[in-house]
């Protein structure tokens, strides 16, 4: 007796996507670390007067760990589609461009620095921005459907 089943297979876009997602997934949850996240007793929930550091380097505040917590929750929804993975690759590519340039604009010690970011959260949201994109633009082989496995 042999079943049928279907078993959908992702494109490596729509993998890379749902990585991307785990990854921020994992930063929003080791932002809530002591330990993980340096002098965690200053953690705010927004605002440049947050003093917490996830791992000793980038500043973060609760409402930073929750933008991570929401892509990475975006990421692994938006990965079930070839479509919603690179629209989750670019566009939040894209978002992570206009942070970096609204980090290196706003003065660090003001008001307007309210998610919190640093030199550090800086460079590594251009890193993101970068990448994002890139790993939703380049072509990363053929799409593939739906295929029967007979077992």
């Amino acid at each position: 007796m042999s079943s049928m089943e279907t078993e959908v297979r992702r494109t490596p876009r729509q993998v890379l996507a749902a990585i991307v997602g785990v990854v921020f997934l994992l930063v929003g949850v080791l932002g809530f670390i002591p330990g993980v996240t340096t002098h965690y007793d200053m953690l705010t929930l927004a605002g440049h007067h947050s003093g917490a550091l996830l791992l000793g380097i980038f500043s973060v505040s609760i409402l930073h760990n929750l933008v991570h917590l929401v892509f990475g929750v975006a990421g692994v929804a938006l990965a079930r589609t070839v479509s919603g993975a690179r629209a989750f690759l670019v566009g939040g590519g894209v978002i992570y461009l206009v942070l970096w340039l609204y980090g290196l604009v706003i003065d660090q010690g003001s008001a307007a620095n309210f998610v919190p970011v640093n030199t550090a959260d800086n460079w590594l949201h251009f890193g993101l921005g970068i990448g994002m994109i890139a790993l939703g633009l380049i072509p990363l082989g053929a799409t593939r459907g739906p295929v029967a496995d007979s077992r």
